[in-house]
């Protein structure tokens, strides 16, 4: 079943999707004295529905550039105003994304390093082999930069992954340059630059 043939009346157009609990994402900084503080609590500067409304996505932080700035709070004010893609080609990217009951990605091949931990259900990780792995909470996947398709498997709750998403250099497969393939999830996030 793809994310577009799910029946029923779910639909998760604002995270957090319907059956799971808000967030809330806790960034320190320091004082004028030097001391660490925390900023007003938040839950993400970016958030949007996936795949008809069967999935949503949080960006909770991105940065650019390595090492990271944290000088004069620069990096807080990158991933405050810059809405990444898919990946952050330069930088360092932290997502929940929210699946609807029974729901599946199309298959994709993000070209980065993917941590992938399950937080709320279970889920199963399939790759353009047909090998498969069930994940259940705890779990996680080191996605080097394979087609793959994540699928809830319940029928009645939604599941939530924690993503983090690493830039990696071109990637040769038998000596060939494999180039990123977001499929239909193309649409769903803003380009990569």
């Amino acid at each position: 079943m793809t994310s577009i043939d799910i029946p029923g009346p779910y639909a998760a157009q604002a995270f957090p999707a319907p059956g799971l609990r808000d967030i809330v994402r806790n960034i320190t900084t320091h004082n004028a004295e030097g001391k660490g503080v925390f900023l007003p609590p938040s839950n993400a500067a970016f958030e949007s529905p996936m795949a008809n409304g069967h999935a949503i996505n949080n960006v909770l932080y991105n940065t650019t550039g390595f090492p990271i700035d944290l000088n004069d709070d620069n990096d807080i004010k990158y991933s405050s105003t810059h809405e990444p893609g898919h990946i952050e080609p330069k930088g360092t990217l932290v997502r929940y994304i929210d699946f609807s009951p029974g729901a599946a990605s199309p298959p994709n091949r993000a070209l980065c390093l993917g941590y992938g931990i399950i937080i709320e259900g279970t889920l199963e990780i399939e790759l353009d082999s047909g090998e498969k792995r069930l994940m259940k909470r705890g779990d996680i996947s080191v996605n080097r930069a394979t087609i793959h398709t994540w699928r809830n498997m319940s029928q009645t709750e939604p599941a939530r992954v924690l993503y983090i998403l690493l830039p990696i250099e071109p990637l040769k497969i038998n000596g060939e340059i494999v180039g990123q393939d977001m499929g239909k999830l193309s649409e769903s996030f803003a380009a990569d630059e």
